[in-house]
């Protein structure tokens, strides 16, 4: 996990919430949200958990699922 003191300890503002939504619908993995935002990987996770956004990659497909074979 990337550690980052940069807002460590700051409270979320109304532009870093809208740059998290925005980060986590563009499919945009943990470990770079973080350095873009200036937080741990945890904050961002208790985040996205307090605002019920989900941070699971969109472009995989459903759990148990076998790829058809050609």
């Amino acid at each position: 996990m990337a550690k980052s003191t940069r807002n460590s300890g700051k409270p979320w503002s109304a532009q870093d919430v809208s740059k998290l939504k925005d980060l986590a619908k563009g499919n945009t993995p943990t470990g770079v949200m973080s350095i873009k935002l200036g937080r741990t990987e945890n904050a961002i996770y208790a985040k996205a958990s307090d605002l019920n956004l989900s941070l699971r990659p969109i472009n995989r497909p459903p759990y148990n699922r076998q790829r058809k074979s050609k």
